[in-house]
């Protein structure tokens, strides 16, 4: 039985399980609560045989933020402990369960969320939606398996290139490279996300699983070995002096936009 948390909004309806990401005061960043929600849902829609597609978005404007960087200072635990814990096994799980997983962005999709996005099978995207890959906007290096997924999608010069400058990725950009496969209209995006996934769900369930394990064996057979790597990267990078003075930048900037 499926029912939604505080943090995640959930739905069975004709063979479509609808994950919404629901903080959208704080443009739905992922916290740990939100990480392991989706990791629990996940783990009993891939035994489930009434769910045949999962539609992934965010509630409100944004796709997602990223993780949550306040909670993160606010805690003791260290990069590579927190990613073993949330987006590495969420990833892994996104690719492993046997069932298209689409991922519908409206808006922004920053950080670790592109990279639950990209291990998403499908990206569909609003024309208002753009694509920041945001850790170097921390002083991090990538993670979330964006180092493997990001190249694969728009190519190793593109990924870099838009890792150092934090610069966005705009909706038509990103379905012109194959980032995203389909571009939708803002007004009727809720709409024809959910056609779309209704569609798949009508499809050859079993055709889809195999195909997934192919593509996976294919495409992304060392995608644990990243993930380990981009972990304990991530580990160094977090215990150094420019993360921690652009983190302290990065907050005055929102405190500062929400006394404005």
């Amino acid at each position: 039985m499926f029912s939604s948390r505080p943090e995640l909004r959930v739905a069975l309806k004709n063979g479509v399980l609808n994950l919404g990401l629901n903080r959208p005061a704080r443009a739905n960043a992922m916290n740990v609560a939100l990480v392991l929600a989706l990791q629990e849902v996940l783990a009993v829609a891939a035994g489930d045989s009434q769910v045949r597609v999962i539609l992934l978005q965010g509630e409100g404007e944004a796709f997602s933020a990223g993780q949550d960087i306040g909670e993160m200072q606010a805690g003791s635990i260290s990069y590579r402990e927190h990613l073993e814990k949330t987006y590495n096994p969420l990833v892994l799980q996104i690719r492993q369960v046997a069932k298209p997983v689409v991922a519908a962005v409206r808006g922004a999709c920053a950080g670790a969320a592109l990279g639950v996005a990209l291990a998403c099978d499908l990206r569909l995207a609003s024309h208002a939606a753009r694509f920041v890959v945001g850790f170097a906007g921390v002083g991090l290096g990538p993670d979330s398996a964006v180092s493997l997924l990001l190249p694969l999608a728009i190519g190793l010069g593109r990924a870099q290139y838009y890792f150092m400058t934090n610069q966005p990725i705009s909706a038509q950009q990103a379905f012109e490279w194959g980032l995203v496969n389909l571009l939708l209209p803002v007004e009727t995006f809720d709409e024809e996300s959910a056609a779309f996934a209704a569609r798949l769900a009508s499809g050859p369930a079993q055709a889809f699983a195999l195909a997934k394990q192919a593509f996976n064996r294919a495409m992304l057979p060392h995608l644990a070995e990243v993930l380990k790597t981009e972990a304990e990267l991530q580990d160094l990078a977090g215990r150094s002096a420019e993360h921690k003075e652009r983190v302290a930048a990065f907050l005055q900037r929102q405190a500062s936009r929400r006394t404005e």
